[in-house]
């Protein structure tokens, strides 16, 4: 059955209803892939929801991919193309039987293509479409691996050549370029590893004597290989030319961007920092992938409470909301994901950022530049005679830059922005230290949201964990909640995580509504932990208290809790 079928089989078993369907239907047609991953990636159901209903209404077993070791005389029969297209792999074969799991095992043109190919006959199983994706990544390895780099670096070297580094190539060249030179294979591996193994930066580092990449893999640096100190240049200079940057100009430094696309038609951004340190230049790439952005706010970390209070805010007409942390909390998601929102043909939403990190379909986006005085603040002030709704600022860095903002959002525009404190209650303070005056900041701050990210356990590996009781009242939970139990997880590590526990990240947050009562004691100048106190009476979580939550849903460690939150003293 096709994939209008499944849809309409998924309405009928009331998984979902007509509604999300066709939002479903829409999403599948702007991104492509299946209806199924469209419901998935919707938050309308859950791949094992999916999984099993497949397995039900096709009578077909369904199959944990994870369990299986796939031997790879039987991938010679199929090819990675085929797999990747019709999302399968085979993985048994008896006599003339061929055993192939399949994310959707209607699909009789799959079949017939494995048929015809392998003269077998073909029984389908059920598995996820994710686990398929993660098993084709694991066993259709590439020919070009970091050891046959190296082996052809070292043997150019031997020759006294020189690496290329001027060679400008497209990256569906990656994995075909066989005849590439070494340094552009290495770069293009490098970026191919980024993408595959979910890391948000990556680190290319010289020292005096040796030269290495690092991954930020779910906020953590794992190294990934050193290659020989010799080709930094030609690496750096690789990088440069993609990028559109000066590759003879290494005193300074320099930012630009390149835009990849890979086989599954996603577009991903790295943003490039190139700094000159003391042994050459450093680079540092931020992989900034659009589907990230959430398009269901609860994926953000959000609960229902919070999100009420947050929708409510970026829904107002005019006021301010500032979303605070440190660099790399998630701030730039979580304000592009309120701004998709907002997204609308009737409003008018301009952004001044610096650098722009997602290029948004139907938001003018500004990029500062401060060589030609395109500041936050000339931008602010350019943009209130360009007829907007919603404004965004990047980050409220000064007086001049706040003044204006905060009177932008006194006069029928929405603004939201960025600032850099600890916690929700300490931005009052810190904006009147910046200059603003008491009176603005009550008149025109609405909501203030701060954040930070924090990693999840791996959902294969976790288990739960005895822990003293002692240690959870040390953390913050009441002798009531200890004593009606709380079960506590970790993760030990398996294939599915590179063996660290954690896969994925997930935001806590701390959402301080600017009530009445919040305004009469900054008017009257009171301490932040007065306006903190306040803000919890009225019902604000804490990052502490946010981050709690998440420990007895099973979702983060102790650990986590203590690196990214500080005990409430109230």
């Amino acid at each position: 059955m096709a994939a209008k079928g499944i849809g309409e089989l998924l309405v009928r078993e009331q998984l979902i209803n007509i509604d999300q369907l066709e939002l479903a239907k829409r999403e599948q047609k702007k991104g492509g892939g299946k209806l199924g991953s469209a419901l998935v990636k919707l938050g309308y159901v859950s791949e094992n929801q999916l999984t099993s209903f497949l397995s039900k209404q096709y009578q077909v077993p369904a199959i944990d991919l994870s369990q299986f070791e796939i031997d790879q005389e039987l991938l010679k029969l199929v090819p990675k193309e085929m797999c990747e297209k019709h999302m399968l792999i085979p993985i048994s074969k008896s006599g003339n039987n061929l055993v192939v799991a399949m994310a959707d095992p209607s699909n009789i043109f799959a079949k017939d293509d494995i048929q015809f190919l392998t003269r077998c006959k073909v029984e389908a199983v059920v598995a996820s479409e994710t686990s398929i994706h993660a098993c084709i990544e694991k066993y259709y390895v590439s020919k070009v691996t970091y050891e046959s780099i190296m082996t052809e670096i070292e043997k150019d070297t031997d020759e006294g050549s020189q690496p290329a580094s001027s060679v400008d190539i497209t990256f569906v060249d990656v994995e075909k370029g066989q005849a590439d030179a070494p340094v552009v294979k290495f770069v293009n591996l490098i970026l191919t590893e980024a993408i595959k193994l979910r890391a948000s930066d990556v680190h290319i580092e010289p020292y005096e004597k040796r030269f290495r990449v690092r991954l930020r893999i779910d906020g953590t640096l794992f190294e990934k290989i050193q290659p020989p100190p010799g080709i930094a240049a030609a690496i750096v200079s690789r990088l440069k030319i993609m990028s559109k940057l000066d590759i003879s100009e290494r005193r300074r430094p320099q930012d630009g961007r390149l835009k990849i696309r890979t086989r599954d038609n996603k577009e991903i951004d790295f943003r490039v920092s190139v700094l000159p340190t003391l042994f050459g230049e450093k680079i540092v790439m931020r992989l900034l992938d659009k589907s990230n952005l959430k398009l269901d706010m609860t994926k953000l970390g959000l609960e229902a409470d919070e999100l009420e209070k947050f929708t409510d805010a970026i829904q107002s007409p005019y006021g301010m909301i500032l979303i605070t942390g440190p660099t790399g909390s998630g701030k730039s998601t979580t304000i592009y994901s309120a701004l998709g929102e907002l997204n609308k043909a009737d409003v008018n939403i301009s952004t001044a950022e610096d650098p722009v990190e997602y290029n948004v379909e139907g938001i003018n986006q500004v990029q500062m530049n401060p060589e030609v005085d395109l500041t936050f603040a000339t931008a602010l002030r350019s943009f209130l005679r360009q007829d907007p709704d919603v404004i965004m600022v990047g980050e409220i860095r000064d007086f001049e830059t706040a003044e204006i903002a905060f009177k932008a959002a006194l006069t029928g525009h929405l603004v939201v922005s960025t600032l850099h404190t600890n916690d929700a209650p300490s931005t009052v303070h810190r904006l009147l230290n910046m200059g603003v005056e008491p009176f603005l900041v009550t008149a025109g701050l609405n909501l203030v949201v701060a954040q930070r990210l924090v990693r999840k356990i791996c959902e294969k590996c976790k288990d739960v964990v005895q822990v003293d009781n002692q240690v959870l009242l040390d953390l913050g939970f009441t002798k009531e909640e200890v004593a009606a139990g709380i079960e506590v997880s970790q993760g030990h590590g398996c294939q599915a995580c590179n063996e660290i526990g954690y896969k994925g990240r997930i935001a806590i947050y701390e959402i301080m509504k600017v009530s009445e009562g919040i305004k009469k004691l900054i008017l009257e100048g009171v301490s932040t932990a007065d306006i903190k106190k306040k803000a919890v009476e009225e019902g604000m979580i804490t990052l502490r208290a946010n981050a709690l939550r998440k420990l007895k849903q099973g979702m983060i460690t102790i650990e986590e809790v203590m690196d990214n939150s500080a005990k409430d003293e109230i």
